[in-house]
């Protein structure tokens, strides 16, 4: 008798820690990886897209994210400066921010007036948009992203 109650205690112990166990959190995708801007969208009155500019011929920008780090580059072939930065990012389930450390010069030239970058992020296994707001949070501009790794 003694076994069949310390079986049956035991089961429901079992049952018990299976009953309390706290749900998975539905997982995050991942924004590490490098990524290709492919397109622009504009904005009309925050909420709806207005016009989607494609990336001109030649013209190249790539991210890589790793490890809380970022860095980037553009190439546009009709301009003769070289864009460049690196930094720190941190993401959350709607936002990335992105704090850049050093870059090129005309990148340096714009880190002295602006040097933590707020988007708002929409992100999915193989694509993300980092959307811009103005002072009054409405959408105002994004860049579109694909995953090339």
């Amino acid at each position: 008798m003694k076994k069949i109650f310390g079986l049956a205690l035991l089961m429901l112990i079992f049952i018990s820690a299976t009953k309390f166990a706290s749900p998975m959190p539905e997982s995050m995708h991942s924004i590490e990886g490098t990524w290709e801007l492919q397109s622009f969208y504009n904005y009309d009155d925050g909420v709806n897209v207005s016009d989607t500019v494609p990336t001109s011929e030649g013209y190249r920008q790539v991210k890589m994210y790793y490890n809380g780090k970022i860095m980037w580059s553009r190439h546009a072939p009709k301009d003769s400066l070289d864009w460049f930065g690196y930094g720190t990012y941190e993401i959350t389930a709607d936002s990335l921010i992105e704090t850049l450390e050093y870059g090129s010069d005309p990148m340096m030239s714009a880190l002295d007036t602006l040097r933590v970058f707020r988007f708002e992020l929409e992100l999915t296994s193989d694509a993300y948009s980092q959307i811009s707001f103005d002072e009054d949070g409405n959408r105002t501009f994004s860049e579109n992203y694909k995953r090339i790794d």
